[in-house]
């Protein structure tokens, strides 16, 4: 994947947050507005948003795009806005909560599908590195390489994790017919709400 540089990051995250304090005023708002403030961001890639609750990391929503036809520049923008009003575990972000809330953008590579049986699988999936999505017929579910980092995992639970995700039983990657996908992420983020933005390296 194309490798972004702190700058380019911290006005992706930017961006993020112009696009939710724009639409808190005004739902109708222009998205343009936005995607012409980074307007070289062209590469059609996947993307997640998160936002999170300051200083306790409380999950505040997260929303995204595994595989995107349309440039980050576009996709960013809806992801931003889904992760804020459209995330079916919370109720839509108030202007007060936004302001007590981080924003991290998480820039994925193109998910790789893996072969084999149960140890290739486990084998094949690095904690700290790898991100994972589980598909199966109308089931999908994914997990960003930062939570099983943040929450400790080894390999064998964060597949499960993962098809827990996807509304599946949690041993559910182990069956054949059952897609499996790895990627890698860039992820910066907001180190206080509106504040310094960093590169999180895993």
């Amino acid at each position: 994947m194309h490798a972004y540089t702190l700058q380019e990051g911290k006005k992706l995250v930017n961006a993020a947050r112009a696009a939710v304090e724009l639409y808190i005023k005004n739902p109708q708002f222009k998205p343009e507005i936005v995607e012409n403030s980074i307007s070289e961001f062209d590469e059609k890639t996947g993307i997640f948003v998160t936002i999170e609750h300051y200083p306790t990391r409380a999950l505040r929503g997260c929303v995204g795009f595994t595989r995107s036809n349309k440039p980050i520049k576009k996709t960013l923008v809806l992801a931003s806005l889904a992760a804020a009003f459209e995330d079916p575990r919370f109720i839509p972000i108030s202007r007060p909560e936004l302001e007590e809330s981080t924003i991290e953008v998480s820039i994925l590579s193109r998910p790789a599908i893996v072969e084999g049986g149960e140890k290739e699988r486990l084998k094949a999936i690095v904690v700290g590195r790898d991100g994972t999505l589980i598909e199966y017929g109308s089931y999908s579910g994914l997990l960003l390489p930062i939570v099983a980092v943040e929450q400790k995992w080894g390999a064998e639970r964060y597949l499960d994790e993962t098809c827990v995700k996807a509304g599946l039983p949690e041993d559910y990657w182990k069956q054949k017919n059952v897609r499996l996908y790895k990627f890698q992420t860039q992820i910066f983020r907001e180190e206080s709400p509106g504040g310094k933005i960093i590169e999180i390296r895993l």
